[in-house]
């Protein structure tokens, strides 16, 4: 997670919460190697368009992965830094980055079946809305499961299914916009005048 700045103390503002493989990156399965990070076609430039209105963007992912021991935080950090390597050419950066580690089936202090933080339950979103001075109410999640569109609904936010990822399983009727992939959810995002 990415500090909060000093614009955060302002008056709240949307932001654009956007789950991580499948809807930014694409999706391999447990990513936890950088060389295997392949962002979405145009999803740099999407992203650079949120940047350039200013308008957060907040990386909200489950890492089940972590929790269950498949790999650990170094490895979520490397491929982070990857994906902000990717993106920086195109003007383009995360603002915030949420990650839970959470599972039924996790290891330690991961082992947990409904964690408030793991998607859909809305504990990122809303951590994020009171460390960045977010309104959730007035903000979209973006992402290419059921369970990203549900977090997005917990939290009180709209929420768009992308095509992508896992995203062409998924019921178009869950979200309250369906998008191809995450460029034109972020253009379609826009044209109805989020500011």
């Amino acid at each position: 997670m990415f500090p909060a700045s000093s614009q955060d103390q302002a008056a709240p503002r949307p932001a654009v919460f956007i789950d991580r493989d499948g809807t930014l990156n694409v999706e391999v399965g447990y990513l936890h190697r950088p060389e295997d990070v392949v962002l979405v076609p145009g999803a740099a430039q999407a992203l650079a368009r949120l940047n350039a209105l200013g308008i957060p963007v907040v990386v909200v992912t489950n890492q089940s992965g972590i929790g269950k021991g498949r790999y650990g935080w170094d490895e979520f950090h490397a491929v982070m830094d990857r994906i902000a390597e990717l993106l920086a050419p195109h003007g383009a950066r995360m603002d915030a980055i949420y990650a839970a580690p959470h599972h039924e089936r996790g290891q330690g202090d991961y082992a947990h079946p409904d964690h408030p933080d793991r998607k859909p339950n809305p504990g990122m979103l809303i951590r994020a809305a009171e460390e960045h001075g977010l309104d959730l109410a007035r903000s979209w999640m973006v992402g290419d499961k059921a369970l990203d569109l549900e977090a997005g609904r917990n939290a009180g936010c709209r929420s768009a299914l992308v095509r992508t990822g896992y995203g062409s399983q998924v019921d178009g009727a869950l979200a309250d916009l369906v998008a191809a992939d995450l460029p034109e959810a972020v253009d379609r995002i826009l044209a109805g005048g989020l500011r």
